[in-house]
């Protein structure tokens, strides 16, 4: 499943990225495998997207979020 197929409120933990290009960039905004993450808000007309990750909320575009596999928690 990819974090972009979450509905709000669902939970999951991150297992992979899809691209390696992406990689580096979410590690360093705290999105390591293993970290759990909720969908909290969804944007009127979809993007962007707001996740809560280790007690803060981090905005990404949809299709960022569609590189990050995740599995519901």
């Amino acid at each position: 499943m990819k974090l972009s197929d979450l509905k709000i409120g669902q939970s999951a933990e991150i297992l992979s990225f899809e691209k390696d290009e992406i990689k580096l960039r979410f590690y360093e905004m705290g999105c390591l495998p293993g970290e759990n993450v909720k969908l909290e808000l969804v944007a009127p007309l979809g993007d962007p997207i707001a996740i809560d990750i280790r007690g803060y909320l981090l905005s990404l575009r949809k299709n960022d979020a569609k590189h990050i596999l995740v599995k519901l928690s």
